[in-house]
């Protein structure tokens, strides 16, 4: 019984998370026009094209749409955040990395068993948070491990969850 009840939830979890990233990628497309809307790709009908500029100093704007996309819409906690005895997050130790609690259906090797801390964005750079989120490419060069799902963000969201990320502390007091 529990076997199966963590099977659904994966699953669950698994479709809201992957309908979550098809609104993000949609709202990203037409948000990073001046306009609200994608002018290049409705005059010519062609793809937009992405500009890579480094990122300016994190402003409080950035921080906030990080916060926005980590929480509400990839909801990385599910995964990052340790859990209390009663299997609900420990808000105390936001994004410090856990045990991951789903498992697959059929046993995978490429599963993950641990997500790992990403509050204050320590033991990553910029460029290799950039390629996970962006290209779904980890620190060692391979495809991220499931449960991860891949994204494909824009730059601008990528850069605006670092943000969010480096302005989280990366370790908390223990209660």
């Amino acid at each position: 019984m529990r076997a199966n009840l963590r099977s659904y939830l994966y699953l669950f979890v698994s479709a809201v998370t992957f309908a979550s990233s098809a609104v993000l990628l949609s709202a990203t497309a037409s948000a990073n026009a001046p306009d609200g809307k994608d002018s290049k790709a409705q005059t010519t009908g062609q793809a937009p094209t992405q500009k890579r500029t480094p990122a300016p100093p994190a402003n409080q704007g950035s921080v906030e749409r990080g916060r926005y996309l980590v929480e509400d819409v990839a909801m990385c906690g599910e995964c990052h955040t340790p859990r209390d005895s009663r299997g609900n997050l420990d808000r105390s130790r936001w994004l410090q990395g856990a045990p991951i609690w789903i498992v697959p259906v059929h046993p995978d090797t490429n599963w993950a068993n641990r997500a790992p801390a990403l509050a204050g964005f320590e033991g990553f750079t910029d460029e290799q948070g950039e390629q996970i989120l962006e290209k779904g490419i980890g620190p060692n060069g391979l495809p991220i491990q499931e449960p991860m799902h891949i994204y494909h963000m824009s730059h601008e969201d990528a850069m605006a969850i670092i943000s969010y990320l480096k302005s989280l502390p990366s370790s908390y007091p223990q209660q």
